[in-house]
């Protein structure tokens, strides 16, 4: 198989430029037969047993690296779920070939790709507002199709499909809904989400943090604009096509002003990079995970309350403009354009449209495949795009991938 690389803003930047599949990836990749290759150069998925979603013993096994003692119930990580799927049919040889994924150098990071297409909208949160159906703005949901606001990491490891490549990744990821100030949502054409981190076996680790650890089972945090304290950071909005203007714009007023009809407007955020080593969840969703950063010592380090380091993901929503957005770089509260849902809340000021940007996410990867891009794409500091595990193993694609939302716009469901 051909394998294309697409490059600027249409994907994300982070530490270096890379690259996604193409829909001809995908629409290829899916027409072959599903072959576990056997050959020892190209190495298999082993050691999967498939039940009926019950946990099963694979224990409270820690995180390599992480805090081991004195945990209390609710730390550490949960209980594994064996998949109950067939894991092996939703794998396939990288690239139609197997082909080993490339080295991430002269980056320091290796790094894990995928493309997600958008899924539900709903008026649920299951980490601020478990338990609450429609007590939350309007999100933007993609990842897990079952996702809503009574899931939990057991409800998604054994329910729902996922608009990012397959179930093996049954996380859920959910933003505010994109709202085009007419009446409607604006969903989505992708959703681009890369993870990364320092290899494991990089002394780095041990100065930056204690260690270079795995995301631990049942993590969940949220990220981005906080609406308790209004402190915004860790996202950006950008510009992609053939007359747009790229660039890190603070809010969608500024973005749109260089982004007329023809080209995607892009949501893009970044997700915290260090750990307290204990917790899976806080009070405030947020307080048990962090952002390094160089302080007063003048080197990047995780906080010391935060001590271990965590592969981060960057995901970046990217929608068609319509002549629905104002491109005049003006705003005042009234203007019809584009908004979050976020940005317009009952009891509160409305805010310049996108300035509340966050993201919230419920990690339910299938233990043995988040392994294998952890091992392979993260600790042996490779490059790997379109679910590639960099072992000669890619996710399997969904048959009905397209770079364009269908439909792109839909009604904002009543309250």
């Amino acid at each position: 198989m051909k394998k294309l690389v697409i490059s600027g803003a249409m994907i994300l930047a982070a530490s270096t430029a890379y690259a996604a599949t193409t829909a001809t990836n995908v629409v290829t990749t899916l027409t072959k037969g599903v072959t576990v290759l056997t050959a020892p150069a190209k190495p298999t998925v082993s050691g999967v047993t498939n039940l009926a979603g019950n946990a099963v013993t694979l224990g409270t096994d820690p995180v390599p690296g992480a805090v081991t003692k004195g945990l209390a119930i609710g730390q550490g990580q949960l209980a594994g779920f064996v998949s109950n799927f067939d894991v092996k049919s939703l794998l396939i040889p990288s690239w139609g070939s197997g082909e080993a994924a490339p080295s991430g150098r002269p980056d320091v990071v290796g790094a894990f790709r995928f493309i997600c297409q958008p899924g539900h909208v709903l008026r649920d949160d299951p980490i601020v507002f478990p338990g609450q159906p429609g007590k939350s703005h309007l999100h933007q949901f993609f990842g897990n199709t079952t996702a809503n606001a009574f899931s939990t990491y057991g409800s998604l490891r054994v329910k729902g499909d996922s608009t990012c490549n397959n179930m093996l990744n049954r996380s859920a990821y959910w933003i505010p809904a994109m709202l085009d100030g007419k009446g409607k949502v604006v969903r989505p054409d992708y959703v681009s989400i890369y993870y990364k981190r320092l290899p494991a076996s990089d002394p780095n680790c041990q100065i930056i943090a204690k260690a270079c650890v795995a995301l631990p089972r049942g993590m969940r945090y949220v990220f981005g604009y906080n609406m308790a304290t209004g402190e915004s950071a860790h996202f950006y909005f950008d510009c992609n096509g053939p007359t747009g203007v790229s660039g890190h714009f603070p809010d969608i007023v500024t973005a749109a002003k260089g982004c007329p009809v023809g080209n995607r407007l892009g949501a893009v955020i970044n997700g915290p990079d260090c750990w307290d080593g204990r917790n899976l969840n806080s009070t405030d969703h947020r307080k048990h995970v962090s952002y390094g950063g160089y302080g007063s010592i003048g080197r990047y380090h995780c906080p010391s309350s935060h001590p271990y380091m965590i592969p981060a993901f960057t995901l970046g929503a990217w929608y068609e403009v319509d002549k629905n957005l104002d491109t005049s770089g003006e705003w005042a509260p009234g203007t019809s354009t584009w908004s979050l849902a976020s940005d317009a809340m009952p009891g509160m000021p409305v805010m310049r449209p996108g300035s509340t940007l966050h993201g919230d996410w419920l990690g339910a990867w299938d233990d043995g495949v988040m392994q294998m891009w952890m091992e392979n794409c993260i600790n042996k500091l490779l490059t790997c795009n379109g679910g590639d595990l960099g072992n000669g193993l890619q996710m399997k694609g969904r048959p009905d991938f397209s770079w364009n939302a269908t439909p792109r716009l839909v009604d904002i469901p009543a309250a």
